[in-house]
């Protein structure tokens, strides 16, 4: 008799802008009772959605499906790390950020063949002081937006637009020190994302050659736009060219210390959190294991000469 794959499906109701009171009957009907033994669980506060995580790892199951945002994705996936149960991701929040950049699809039923196909790659994450990251965590502009529609029902992109919009004319960026072992750059800043995947999320690409199986952060320092920098570096943001914008400094490390003038909000995976002035932000190579689409090519972790090579590459 073969034995049946344990599943925990752990479902946030108010990440992003769908609906998800069928998403219980859809799983039933995809996954062959047969096969698998699907627990089903609703978050009822923030987080609940590790605290379901953590429990599955010592109920041995097998895979942790997080159906949400990517604030729902970071909270399960970061319980998560280290251990040998897998992160399935149905995409149903506003950005979706690593599910983007995995290849995973937005529609639930697409994303849950995904799960089915039961392919597993590791992939790095990031740790900022004490929290983990997946995608992206940073300071300035996009954190400040991030706080500013934090808590929002209507999460859409006419919202983001218009706040981000309020913020531009009301930020004054701050000067940073961004210190990494390839050295160190002093300046002000629009924005400083350190990227571990290629994308804020909308598919807004703030890093477009970051590599989530590199064992490195693409460190991505947008010096200060004037309002009439800001057509051309948009469209570049959601092109994929953002690093050929003249205003954006890139560096290629595992391993970054960031000051800044006063302590404030800085975002981790798009959720508005409070740090001090200094911040350190560190990569962990394939340290979580996920389910994606059987495309997405298997990688191993590079050897120190190769991964020398690829950081002196970037200088």
């Amino acid at each position: 008799m073969v034995q049946k794959k344990k599943i925990y499906v752990i479902i946030n109701p108010k990440s992003g802008t769908s609906a998800k009171q069928n998403i219980p009957h859809k799983i039933a009907e995809a996954f062959d009772p047969y096969k698998f033994d699907v627990h089903i669980f609703i978050t009822g506060y923030p987080g609940h959605g590790s605290e379901i995580a953590t429990q599955a790892i010592k109920d041995k199951a097998d895979y942790v499906v997080a159906v949400g945002g990517d604030g729902t994705v970071n909270e399960v996936g970061g319980a998560l790390v280290g251990s040998d149960v897998a992160l399935g991701i149905i995409p149903m929040g506003s950005g979706n950020g690593l599910g983007r950049d995995l290849n995973i699809p937005t529609d639930p039923k697409k994303a849950m063949e995904i799960i089915l196909e039961e392919n597993i790659i590791s992939i790095d994450y990031g740790t900022v002081n004490d929290r983990i990251f997946l995608c992206t965590c940073g300071v300035g502009f996009d954190a400040e937006v991030a706080a500013k529609v934090s808590g929002r029902k209507n999460r859409g992109s006419l919202m983001y637009l218009k706040n981000m919009l309020e913020i531009f004319f009301q930020q004054k960026p701050q000067e940073y020190i961004v210190t990494c072992p390839e050295g160190t750059i002093k300046d002000k800043a629009f924005v400083v994302t350190c990227a571990n995947a290629s994308q804020y999320g909308y598919n807004a690409h703030i890093a477009p050659h970051a590599d989530i199986q590199d064992g490195l952060m693409n460190v991505a320092i947008l010096k200060p736009l004037s309002i009439l920098d800001v057509p051309q570096t948009s469209l570049q943001l959601f092109t994929k060219k953002i690093d050929e914008n003249s205003k954006m400094v890139e560096l290629l490390t595992n391993e970054v210390t960031i000051i800044r003038e006063q302590a404030g909000v800085m975002h981790i995976d798009g959720d508005p959190v409070e740090m001090g002035k200094e911040i350190h932000v560190k990569i962990i190579p394939f340290g979580l294991k996920v389910l994606v689409p059987k495309k997405l090519q298997k990688k191993h972790p590079l050897d120190p000469q190769e991964l020398l090579l690829r950081v002196l590459g970037s200088i």
